[in-house]
């Protein structure tokens, strides 16, 4: 295993930790408060710095307009771009549209791939992935997929209701799952529809812990009868459990690449209070219980690049199937060191810490969710328990 980078990928995280220190960081707020009124037009500047610098969606095929940057690649850029929570929007590589993306990419036909990925890819637009559903539907256990996808003349007509679809009121277009059969394997289906079709509701803005972070906004859908033609069918009928995994394995990694360059920038905000504020006669970074946080904290934030850069590897090397079981290991650990590393910093900085002149109570509100999305500890601790006792799993590698 070689996790070093070459010459020139580490030139360019430079360019890129560049840019988000220099152009994103400090414009940060302005963004998020236009946002919050509508388009921000910081963020279309930013945008458009981004893609004359060559540093837009760098994932994706240079055919694409990208860099065909691997996993590794995406490891080494995204942990920069994480660094800020509208860092990867600047770059158009956030969630959910650089997973829909990714997708869209393996699996669209030619005709898809010109209606809805390249909008996508511009900028023009963005997508939904619409999967989780309310109880009892699908949730962390996908078999409990209540959505019907049944078959029609020259199509299929869609019932059902997703929550948790971020991004989904302001979207053109939407992932949907659906299920085609009873067959425990083979019984979903992936489908592309309009947002606007006939038939989809925009129930509600489902309200959260987190106030919204650009288009993070988490979303309620009803679909009353809606038709979706042959051709906006998301690879074969029954494709739609194995093309969820095809997604949600690299958007969880690319999801810890982020969260670990937050924790990190976290780390990093800590070090000037602790080594000028004085308590009890010497600087709080004297204290052993706030050396034994930043050692923690360093040590986990550590742990997790490791554990994200293995699992990178083993996606370069083909080995999709293999590091499902290390992905869940990575997903889990990084979701946690975030929020106790932010939760520490909130300690740190003690009454500072815990109001808006800082922000990591505001991150931490954020971060928390991070914990369940993707699936919860509690599922991914369920797959890493199986694998190593089946001997699928080895933890000295």
């Amino acid at each position: 295993m070689d996790f070093l980078l070459t010459d020139e990928l580490s030139a360019l995280r430079a360019r890129v930790r560049r840019f988000v220190d220099e152009k994103v960081i400090p414009v940060e707020k302005s963004v998020l408060a236009e946002a919050a009124q509508g388009p921000s037009p910081t963020l279309g500047r930013l945008q458009s710095e981004a893609r004359a610098e060559g540093l837009w969606v760098p994932h994706l095929p240079k055919a694409l307009g990208g860099l065909a940057l691997g996993p590794m690649g995406m490891c080494a850029l995204f942990r920069e771009m994480g660094r800020t929570p509208v860092g990867a929007r600047a770059f158009n590589c956030d969630a959910p549209d650089q997973g829909n993306m990714d997708l869209l990419v393996a699996a669209g036909t030619q005709a898809q791939q010109a209606r809805f990925l390249v909008p996508l890819v511009n900028g023009a637009v963005t997508s939904a992935f619409c999967m989780t559903e309310p109880a009892p539907g699908a949730g962390a256990d996908p078999s409990n997929l209540r959505t019907q996808a049944t078959r029609a003349d020259g199509g299929f007509r869609l019932s059902g209701r997703k929550w948790y679809s971020t991004g989904a009121r302001d979207a053109a277009f939407l992932i949907v799952m659906a299920r085609t059969s009873d067959d425990p394997k083979r019984g979903a289906s992936m489908f592309l529809v309009d947002r606007r079709a006939e038939g989809v509701r925009y129930v509600r803005d489902v309200p959260v812990m987190s106030p919204p972070v650009l288009h993070h906004v988490e979303g309620e859908l009803e679909f009353h009868d809606v038709f979706v033609p042959d051709e906006q069918l998301l690879g074969a009928v029954g494709d739609g459990f194995m093309l969820a995994q095809k997604r949600l394995v690299p958007a969880r990694l690319t999801h810890c690449m982020r969260w670990l360059g937050l924790a990190t920038r976290t780390l990093e905000l800590c070090k000037p209070y602790i080594g000028t504020r004085t308590s009890f006669g010497k600087l709080l970074a004297q204290h052993q219980a706030i050396g034994r946080m930043i050692a923690n904290a360093a040590t986990d934030i550590h742990a997790g690049n490791v554990m994200t850069l293995h699992c990178a590897w083993l996606l370069e090397q083909g080995k999709d199937k293999e590091a499902r079981a290390y992905s869940s290991m990575a997903k889990t650990h990084i979701a946690r060191l975030l929020c106790q590393t932010l939760d520490d910093a909130i300690q740190m900085h003690g009454g500072l810490g815990y109001s808006d002149d800082v922000p990591f109570q505001g991150w931490y509100r954020m971060a928390r969710a991070a914990r369940i999305a993707d699936g919860p500890d509690e599922v991914h601790e369920m797959v890493i328990a199986r694998e190593y006792l089946l001997g699928r799993l080895d933890v000295l590698v």
